[in-house]
C-alpha cells in the first residue's frame, strides 16, 4: 500500500515518524509521544518491530471513539504483521485481546464470573491475608528492604494464581514464563519458548479440570470446554494474558509508590487523609505511563475518514490510553497529579469491549497494597536517592526494578 493512496485528495498525509523504543527511568512521559500529540490528533507512527506503518490516535475522544467502533478490528490484526513494539508477534486462537463481537462475549462470559464486584469481596480478606504475611516477613527481616522483592512482585502474582486456579507449587515456573514474555529483551526465540512453555501447561490444567466444579478459572474454562461453550484452543488463548496480567500491577503499583515515595506533600496526604486515598490512586493511575510505547493495533475494515485524512480499509490504527490520560481538553493541566481531580474519567484500564477484564482484581490488589504499606509501615521512605532507583529495562510494562525503602 502506498502512503499516498492513504488520504483524501485535499490534504497531505502526516509523515511517518519513527518511534524507538525508549528504556525511560522514573515516571517520565515518553518524549516521542508528546511531540506526536503535539503534532496533531492524527499521526502515522513506525514502530521497531513488524512491517509498514500504522495510524496513532491520541486525543481522548478519538481513542474512545476508535475503541468503540466496530469499524475497527483486533480479530484482524492476528493475519498481518503490523508495525509494533513486541519482537515476537503469534497470537493464539481465544485470546480476548484478538477478538471481535459477538465472539467476545462469548469468550469474556467464560471467566467473567471470577472477576465480578462479588468475587472480589469474597477475595478481599484472603487477600488481605496473603499481603499481611508478605509484610510480616519484611517487617521482621528489617529495612533497608527491596519493595518490590519482598511484596510488590510476589503478591500480585500469588493472587492472581489464587484466581487462576495455579497450584503452589507450579507458581514460580508459571511466573518465569510470564516474566519474559512480557520483555522485550531475549529476542523472539526466548518469547516463544517461554510461550510454549506457559501455553502448554495451560493446555494441560484445562484439560484436568473439565469436571471441575471449582470457581477458579481453569476450572471455569475446562467446565466451558466440557459443555461445548467455547473450543478448548480458545480457552488457552483466553487463559494466558489473564495469567500475564499479575505482572502490570507489580510495576504499576511500583511507579505509584515510587510517585508516593518522591512526593512528601502527596505522601503526608495519604497517610493522614485514608478516605482521600481512592481519588487519589485513580489521579496517580491516570498519570503513570503503565507501558511502553503504545499496545495492540486495530485493522480499518472500511475506510474511515477523520480530521480530512482517509484511514482506508486494511490500514493499521493504534490509541495511546496514555496521551487520552493526559489530553489537556479533559484533564485540565494534564501533566500535574492534581489528587482531588473531579471528575477523572481516566482509561488507565482502557475502553469499550477490550476494557480491561482484571480491571477490578487490578484496582482491589492496588487499593490494599498502598493502605496497608502505608499504614503498617511508618515513616515509609527511599532507602536509596530517587535518582539511584533502577528501573526496567527492554520491557513493554514500565516500572521500577527494585525500590530500596527504609520505614
Amino acid at each position: 500500500m502506498t502512503e499516498e493512496t492513504t488520504t483524501l485528495a485535499e490534504q497531505a498525509p502526516p509523515p511517518v515518524r519513527e518511534w524507538p523504543a525508549l528504556d525511560l527511568a522514573g515516571t517520565e512521559f515518553d518524549p516521542v509521544l508528546a511531540e506526536l500529540m503535539r503534532e496533531g490528533p492524527l499521526t502515522r507512527i513506525r514502530l521497531p518491530h513488524g512491517e509498514g506503518w500504522a495510524w496513532l490516535a491520541t486525543r481522548y475522544a478519538d481513542v474512545r471513539a476508535v475503541t468503540n467502533d466496530p469499524r475497527f478490528s483486533r480479530a484482524e490484526v492476528t493475519n498481518r504483521q503490523v508495525t509494533r513494539l513486541a519482537p515476537h508477534f503469534k497470537p493464539r486462537p481465544g485470546s480476548l485481546a484478538f477478538a471481535d463481537q459477538p465472539d467476545h462475549n462469548r469468550l469474556r462470559k467464560a471467566v467473567a464470573g471470577a472477576f465480578t464486584v462479588a468475587a472480589m469481596k469474597r477475595l478481599r480478606p484472603r487477600a488481605q491475608d496473603m499481603l499481611d504475611r508478605l509484610v510480616d516477613g519484611l517487617v521482621q527481616v528489617g529495612p533497608p528492604a527491596d519493595l518490590v522483592e519482598r511484596v510488590l512482585e510476589p503478591f500480585p502474582l500469588a493472587l492472581v494464581s489464587e484466581v487462576m486456579g495455579v497450584p503452589a507449587a507450579d507458581r514460580e515456573r508459571v511466573h518465569g514464563w510470564t516474566r519474559q514474555i512480557i520483555s522485550t529483551s531475549g529476542g523472539a526465540e526466548a518469547a516463544e519458548k517461554a510461550k510454549n512453555g506457559l501455553y502448554g501447561w495451560i493446555t494441560d490444567t484445562v484439560r484436568a479440570r473439565a469436571h471441575s466444579s471449582g470457581d477458579d478459572v481453569y476450572s471455569l474454562l475446562g467446565a466451558a470446554v466440557r459443555r461445548g461453550e467455547i473450543g478448548e484452543t480458545e480457552a488457552v488463548g483466553l487463559a494466558g494474558p489473564l495469567q500475564i496480567g499479575g505482572e502490570a500491577v507489580t510495576h504499576n503499583c511500583g511507579q505509584i509508590l515510587y510517585l508516593l515515595l518522591t512526593r512528601p506533600e502527596l505522601m503526608e496526604r495519604m497517610r493522614h487523609q485514608p478516605e482521600a486515598r481512592a481519588a487519589a490512586l485513580d489521579e496517580l493511575l491516570r498519570h503513570i505511563p503503565h507501558r511502553t510505547s503504545v499496545g495492540l493495533a486495530r485493522i480499518a475494515l472500511e475506510d474511515v475518514d477523520l480530521y480530512g485524512l482517509r484511514i482506508r480499509a486494511g490500514d493499521a490504527v493504534y490509541v495511546s490510553y496514555l496521551a487520552a490520560n493526559r489530553d489537556p481538553d479533559v484533564f485540565p493541566d494534564p501533566d500535574r497529579i492534581d489528587p482531588d481531580r473531579d471528575p477523572n474519567p481516566h482509561l488507565a484500564f482502557g475502553n469499550g469491549a477490550h476494557y480491561c477484564t482484571g480491571a477490578v482484581l487490578a484496582r482491589l490488589q492496588t487499593e490494599l497494597l498502598v493502605d496497608t504499606l502505608l499504614d503498617r509501615l511508618p515513616d515509609l521512605r527511599l532507602a536509596v536517592s530517587a535518582d539511584d532507583v533502577v528501573w526496567r529495562r527492554r520491557t513493554m510494562i514500565r516500572g521500577p526494578q527494585t525500590l530500596p525503602v527504609s520505614w
